[in-house]
């Protein structure tokens, strides 16, 4: 197994360490534990595409197990400050279906362009995207533990406002990129005669 890909297993295995540490409330700090594992993890998805690239180590197994990591890491912490409140209900509900929408309806567009002969590449915007998504994530994992804390209250709504702010953005590049990505390949859906 190579590096890149060792890097995407790490990822598997964050994953469920930082849901822990989040939840535990019994364990000091535990949310900062987990912001901690967050960020750990989100370095880990550049650095395995990044070195996967520059050294020709691109894999079928790097291909499949890199999506599913990054998925289940971005997915797993927006459950958690969803769940939490930390996004205002209905809201968190909203974006999560949003966010999930738009990662099963181009995969599942891969697929369909994989079955025709058709490779269906990343583009900015999903990369614009998954930045946003690492940016907005990890904010509102600090605003949750920040909350824990005796911190002055102007100090929380700034960093909460930043963090709304990421959020908002995100969501509106997952629907651009997901409107986009449908624009872009709907030869894949025209039906041969």
């Amino acid at each position: 197994m190579n590096l890149p890909n060792k890097l995407s297993l790490s990822r598997l295995i964050i994953t469920p360490i930082m849901m822990f540490f989040y939840l535990a409330t019994f364990v000091p700090y535990g949310k900062f534990v987990a912001l901690g594992l967050f960020i750990l993890g989100a370095i880990t998805d550049f650095l395995d595409g990044h070195i996967a690239r520059k050294y020709n180590l691109v894999t079928d197994m790097g291909k499949f197990l890199d999506p599913i990591a990054d998925k289940l890491l971005v997915t797993s912490a927006l459950i958690l400050v969803a769940v939490d409140g930390t996004i205002l209900a209905p809201y968190g509900a909203i974006v999560l279906a949003i966010f999930v929408g738009r990662d099963l309806t181009v995969d599942m567009l891969r697929q369909v362009a994989g079955s025709k002969g058709v490779v269906i590449a990343a583009d900015k915007l999903g990369k614009y995207k998954t930045f946003s998504q690492d940016i907005a994530l990890p904010l509102l994992m600090l605003y949750s533990a920040l909350n824990l804390l005796s911190i002055d209250a102007t100090i929380l709504n700034i960093v909460m406002w930043i963090s709304y702010g990421f959020l908002i953005l995100a969501t509106l590049l997952t629907i651009i990129s997901l409107i986009n990505y449908l624009v872009k390949n709907r030869a894949v859906f025209a039906e041969k005669k």
